[in-house]
């Protein structure tokens, strides 16, 4: 299932999501530069959750923001970015620039968080803006309740387009990095396929708590007739 775009319209131009999605992609490119020392640099300014234990300091504590704008591979950084262009624009415009920028930091933060609870005796680093994102997608499921998302289903080989509803498609991705989350627990795994999963719940746990004050004293209603808060 390939994601494509939503049925929310932004009223606003996305400055902060277009240049996250900026920055992220220039940080890719250099990375690809670097060639044999590119494992060095991601080991450097990933996130090393004994390493951070261990030596706790600003040095360290930085590469909890460095580490969400490095990405390991063309999917990787393709994944993330789709996802922060489909549903970030509509939550920056419900928020506004300056809020937007903070929640999404701050749920990047919170999955780091997250992340070192489970793993921290880990000497794997961790990088990727999923955290992030995942507090964006928690936002979106709240904020836009109704919207849908049009996809790319494969359906007996042949793709087509379906439009999923929001709660739908992010609440199945939602459940599917829990139940991931808990079995790494299960089978002390602090990562099945390198996905950092407990990131993922981390981060997206934020945002479903931060939505609130952030969109507070917004007229919402005046501006989408499915923005509300249903639960």
């Amino acid at each position: 299932m390939l994601p494509l775009k939503d049925t929310v319209q932004a009223r606003s131009f996305a400055i902060v999501n277009w240049t996250l999605i900026v920055v992220n992609v220039v940080a890719f490119m250099i990375l690809l530069t670097l060639g044999r020392s590119a494992q060095e640099f991601v080991t450097t300014f990933g996130l090393v959750p004994a390493r951070l234990l261990d030596h706790l300091g600003l040095s360290q504590l930085l590469t909890v923001v460095t580490s969400m704008f490095l990405h390991g591979g063309w999917a990787h950084i393709f994944g993330n970015m789709l996802a922060l262009y489909i549903f970030g624009d509509n939550v920056e415009d419900r928020m506004g620039h300056g809020r937007y920028l903070l929640f999404y930091m701050l749920c990047g933060i919170a999955a780091a968080a997250v992340h070192i609870a489970f793993n921290q005796d880990s000497a794997v680093p961790t990088i990727g803006a999923s955290g992030a994102i995942s507090g964006v997608l928690a936002a979106y499921l709240l904020l836009f309740p109704r919207a849908r998302v049009i996809s790319l289903v494969p359906v007996f080989f042949l793709p087509l387009l379906m439009e999923i509803p929001a709660v739908i498609y992010l609440g199945v991705w939602f459940l599917s990095q829990l139940l991931n989350g808990v079995l790494t627990v299960v089978a002390s795994a602090e990562a099945f396929g390198g996905v950092a999963y407990w990131a993922h719940i981390g981060g997206f746990a934020a945002g479903l708590l931060l939505v609130r004050p952030f969109t507070a004293g917004r007229n919402v209603r005046a501006m989408y007739a499915d923005e509300y808060f249903p639960w």
